[in-house]
């Protein structure tokens, strides 16, 4: 039979499954939103979203209560700590994803004054990086985790060029400015769920190595 610390373990090990279905799921109802400028998929991250909270206080509960109330050895250690440090991110994901979905329901009314390419772009670039790096925290897989790393020179490129796109829009066509900024929120927030990404595979790194960033921590 299983000890009871075990059994803590694999229940916080499960509700953190639980908890990247949704974070990748949210993503992807944010990049279909905005790619479909849809509404009513706009809408439904709404409930993801409060799942994703819910569950980040169960996971921290679980987590600190490990810490307390057993002495794990390291590797266990490094699990607990992975999981608590990671769900911040998580849950930062959720919340910009709920963001775009907002801006998509503000701007529902208006189509989009210039075809989005870098944009979408720069999602599907966010939701790859998440995925690696989710994958990479699950499988302990450093190799993945040296991926979604090293993607976001590129992501911040690619913001660098939206950005760059919307100021020109700016300057051609004043009248639209309102809507530029709104589109160029929603790049920032796909650029920052890319640095979240990030920040979850440096932790997976720790969770397998003990070192984050070259530097030994545990």
């Amino acid at each position: 039979m299983p000890s009871r610390f075990e059994s803590k373990l694999e229940e916080l090990h499960n509700n953190m499954l639980k908890l990247c279905s949704l974070v990748e799921e949210v993503i992807g109802i944010s990049i279909q939103a905005f790619v479909k400028q849809d509404k009513k998929i706009a809408t439904s991250v709404v409930g993801a979203e409060d799942e994703i909270s819910k569950l980040v206080t169960i996971v921290e509960s679980e987590a600190l209560q490990i810490l307390l109330l057993q002495n794990p050895v390291a590797s266990d250690l490094r699990a607990v700590s992975t999981a608590l440090r990671i769900v911040t991110d998580m849950e930062r994901i959720g919340k910009q994803a709920r963001d775009i979905c907002g801006i998509v329901i503000h701007l529902a009314a208006q189509k989009y004054q210039k075809e989005q390419i870098t944009i979408p772009l720069m999602a599907e670039r966010a939701k790859q990086m998440v995925n690696k790096g989710i994958a990479s925290y699950i499988l302990r897989d450093i190799k993945l985790a040296k991926e979604a790393i090293d993607m976001d020179d590129e992501m911040d490129k690619m913001f660098a060029k939206a950005r760059g796109n919307m100021i020109v829009k700016i300057q051609e066509t004043p009248e639209y400015a309102d809507q530029a900024l709104y589109l160029l929120m929603v790049a920032k927030y796909f650029e920052k769920i890319g640095d979240h990404a990030v920040n979850i595979a440096e932790w997976a790194i720790f969770s397998k190595t003990g070192e984050k960033k070259n530097v030994k921590l545990i």
